[in-house]
């Protein structure tokens, strides 16, 4: 069984666009000159498949991957190592790659360019430089954060693609692609239910698909149908919108202590007793594009989508300043 949900080769991928034409493509003309593919840098919200693209990108290639993150490569040296010991057409996966410091990005650049490493050793009068011929390779990025990449760096990667929410019917393709990985019997209605409430991610999906089985083998016959994904949804805190109880509480805030907004992620946070970086990073994408939170110049403001979705309607501005009031 396949305990990561993960498919192997392209044909078995489902969304992201264009992306898998313009991948079939160049990984057939790197396969022809026996050459390692361009350089792909992948970046979106969290759980949109980017790690799996990049295993799917090594198998039809027929390499080995290396996976690291930006948070690891502390040192110069912890990248050199990684680097020395790729053979030829390997691929290098570096999540996160926005977190990489400037230190080790300047080792990047000659690497990804020109396959070699300069580094000096000794100080001083006695310094040398050593000049450190590499095995072609891919180097995969990926990060949630684009616009914290260096303009040296986004400019070296050759494919370089956006990967945005999946459409309803792409995930109930992922829902059920995973539902047979696991070999599990369900109702194509109720996986219609789970993959509406996934919050356009197929992580996510996956992640709602174990808890709706686990639910099914303990309280039922082991089927997934619509009762039993239904109840185990609302077990899980997750509505008919996809919201957890993060997201309600994150626009709930908003409503009841800002007065709808606009008001700033930092005063949002430090509401919640949460990091500006899962706000931004983890919630706000999906509120943003389901139209419930606008952001402004001025901050964060629910929209009248939002405030109707928690049961609550904008008022004209009282006299107390009060602009939300619960039905």
């Amino acid at each position: 069984m396949n305990v990561a949900l993960r498919p192997r080769t392209l044909s078995d991928c489902i969304g992201t666009g264009d992306l898998l034409e313009k991948l079939r493509i160049s990984i057939a003309a790197a396969r022809k000159r026996k050459e390692p593919m361009e350089h792909v840098l992948l970046h979106g919200p969290p759980g949109l498949g980017k790690t799996t693209l990049a295993y799917v990108i090594a198998h039809e290639m027929g390499a080995n991957i290396k996976v690291t993150s930006g948070p690891a490569l502390s040192k110069a040296g912890d990248l050199i190592g990684i680097l020395t010991n790729l053979e030829h057409c390997d691929v290098l996966f570096i999540d996160e790659i926005h977190r990489l410091s400037p230190t080790v990005e300047e080792y990047i650049y000659p690497a990804m360019e020109d396959y070699k490493v300069d580094f000096v050793v000794d100080s001083g009068m006695h310094s040398r430089t050593i000049n450190l011929p590499l095995k072609p390779f891919t180097l995969i990025g990926a990060t949630t954060r684009a616009g914290l990449l260096s303009p040296p760096m986004r400019t070296r990667f050759g494919i370089n693609h956006h990967m945005d929410f999946w459409p309803p019917e792409d995930l109930l393709a992922r829902a059920r692609m995973s539902a047979e990985m696991l070999k599990m019997p369900y109702d194509e209605t109720a996986l219609e239910l789970l993959a509406g409430r996934a919050r356009g991610t197929p992580r996510i999906a996956n992640r709602l698909l174990r808890r709706c089985r686990d639910y099914a083998q303990v309280k039922g016959d082991g089927r997934l149908t619509d009762d039993s994904v239904t109840a185990a949804l609302q077990l899980e805190g997750i509505d008919e919108l996809g919201l957890d109880d993060l997201d309600r509480r994150f626009l709930r805030t908003i409503c009841e202590v800002y007065k709808g907004g606009p008001v700033g992620i930092e005063a949002v946070a430090a509401t919640l007793g949460e990091e500006n970086d899962t706000l931004v990073d983890v919630v706000e994408p999906y509120l943003l594009q389901s139209g419930l939170l606008a952001r402004t110049r001025r901050g964060r403001e629910v929209t009248q989508k939002g405030a109707q979705h928690l049961g609550l309607k904008i008022t004209p501005p009282a006299e107390d300043g009060t602009l939300f009031d619960t039905e």
